[in-house]
């Protein structure tokens, strides 16, 4: 049960936390700000086998469904790690995906139980029929109210293959997809964050993603099971109180998107020098950091930011830069550490460096699949085990793959292919830029034209007419949007990734 950034964790997410429990007992594994609560290792296995407990007692079978609809906090940990402790299959349900989507969810999934919050029942009724409701148990301030006599039954025995995490796609483009993990490609999830950054049970993870996110989940949570290290579990990001928090509790690196560190970037607030030094670095991952975004921040603060690239289908990470001295390569995700990746063409043959094709990756953190699901199944996953990513990019002789565009979202003006990238980066050039998207709308001359979405810095006098001389500067007119749109805040999903596909519904 050591962590061996030379090979995938062996065992299952009980046995980790079991391991951890029995040798590390007293080590803090989890802070929580907003009540100023912790959980040391031997809390969360206890904490998590009643919750196993409670469940089996109810006759909830194995393998079954346990939904999670709450906010991050000490409940939505112990919901978590009592779900998996138990054998069972952790649904967890997006708070923001709307009352359709989650009702659509719990449906999908055959949800046995939800584990809800307070704070989200309201929200829950919405989504749930007034029939064939599940079993519904309320988790407070005090912890979970469970039902009847609290009597608990034995944790079913389960293995590495088992299912472990069932998570939801964002269904931007139709119904949402429920990908399952099994115990292994979910430890390996943690695995390939910890090898990749070097993490030692010294550390101390800053989390501000929602952990019903892959990335907020795998990263920051299955990361310091596997390492030994801990987590602060933030109920959401605050920019104004980011680099406070990171002083009190004293992180050590921190993982985010590029939304979030435009924010940053862009605010008041600055860590402290002693923050300043103990940070070791923050991991930027959802969708592509901004050339001039990444540089402006790491000049402005002095902490190095590390790109890499996930998906949920993954367990989150598949590429990585180094962490400092070695070679990061700003515009990259970096090299695959963990797993394979490669760059394929339609016919999923092998390209040689330099050529653009989709992204392909094999490993221990790959899905087992979707959810009763055979067909996209099998056109996301190849026999021998690859991966089809869905984006579009080219490696280089040293193994940094670039990421040029994904396939749903390329822009096919005039019957050229533009990726959305390279209007995103021109516009991020400007310092008073702090979101921006570019997106494709139909049109009759062209079949799509270039448009994109603008968030600027409060009181900036930047104009629309500034900014398309800018791209035409650094694009030419052909690639530059034909409209460009101001908005106060573009629209995000449960990570902070801007949603792009969107844009064009928000904007006609």
């Amino acid at each position: 049960m050591r962590f061996d950034p030379d090979r995938p964790p062996e065992g299952t997410i009980r046995d980790w936390l079991d391991f951890r429990a029995e040798n590390e007992a007293q080590r803090i594994c989890h802070v929580f700000p907003e009540d100023g609560g912790t959980l040391n290792w031997s809390e969360l296995r206890n904490g998590a086998a009643d919750i196993a407990g409670r469940l089996a007692a109810m006759g909830i079978p194995k393998g079954a469904s346990v939904a999670l609809m709450m906010p991050n906090g000490r409940n939505a940990v112990l919901g978590l790690f009592g779900a998996l402790y138990g054998g069972f299959r952790a649904t967890m349900i997006n708070l923001v995906a709307g009352a359709e989507a989650i009702g659509y969810a719990l449906s999908h999934s055959r949800a046995a139980i939800v584990l809800v919050a307070e704070s989200q029942r309201d929200l829950l009724d919405r989504a749930l029929p007034r029939t064939d409701r599940p079993v519904i148990v309320t988790a407070g301030v005090d912890g979970f109210d469970w039902p009847g006599d609290g009597a608990a039954g034995a944790p079913h025995p389960h293995g590495p293959g088992d299912d472990a995490l069932l998570m939801y796609t964002s269904g931007t483009t139709g119904r949402p997809k429920g990908v399952l993990h099994s115990h292994a490609s979910l430890l390996a999830g943690g695995w390939t964050t910890s090898a990749a950054h070097g993490l030692s049970p010294g550390d101390r993870a800053m989390c501000v993603l929602p952990i019903y996110h892959i990335n907020g989940l795998c990263v920051t949570i299955m990361g310091p099971l596997v390492s030994g290290g801990a987590a602060i579990v933030c109920e959401r990001f605050s920019a104004g109180r980011f680099w406070t928090l990171c002083e009190e509790h004293r992180a050590t690196w921190f993982s985010v998107v590029p939304t979030i560190i435009s924010h940053l970037l862009h605010g008041e607030a600055a860590p402290d020098p002693a923050t300043r030094a103990r940070i070791r670095f923050g991991r930027s991952a959802s969708s592509a950091l901004a050339v001039e975004v990444q540089s402006a921040f790491e000049q402005r603060f002095g902490i190095p930011i590390v790109e890499t690239m996930g998906l949920t289908e993954t367990a989150a990470q598949i590429l990585s830069n180094p962490l400092p001295p070695g070679l990061r390569k700003i515009g990259s995700p970096g090299r695959a550490i963990g797993n394979e990746v490669a760059i394929m063409d339609a016919g999923l043959r092998p390209l040689p460096p330099g050529t653009e094709g989709e992204i392909c990756v094999r490993g221990p953190n790959v899905m087992r699949g979707y959810l009763d699901n055979p067909d996209a199944t099998a056109a996301a996953l190849t026999p021998d085990g690859w991966l089809r990513s869905g984006d579009l990019g080219r490696i280089d002789a040293e193994g940094y793959v670039f990421v040029t565009g994904r396939l749903k979202e390329l822009i096919i003006k005039g019957g050229e292919n533009i990726a959305p990238r390279e209007i995103d980066e021109a516009l991020y050039a400007h310092p008073d830029v702090i979101e921006a998207a570019a997106f494709a709308r139909k049109c009759a001359r062209y079949g799509e034209r270039v448009e994109a979405a603008v968030a600027l810095r409060p009181g900036s006098a930047l104009t629309i007419a500034d900014l398309a001389r800018l791209c035409e500067d650094r694009l030419g007119r052909f690639k530059s949007p034909d409209v460009i749109h101001l908005m106060d805040e573009l629209p995000k999903g449960p990570s902070g990734k801007i949603q792009r596909l969107r844009l064009a519904d928000m904007t006609g």
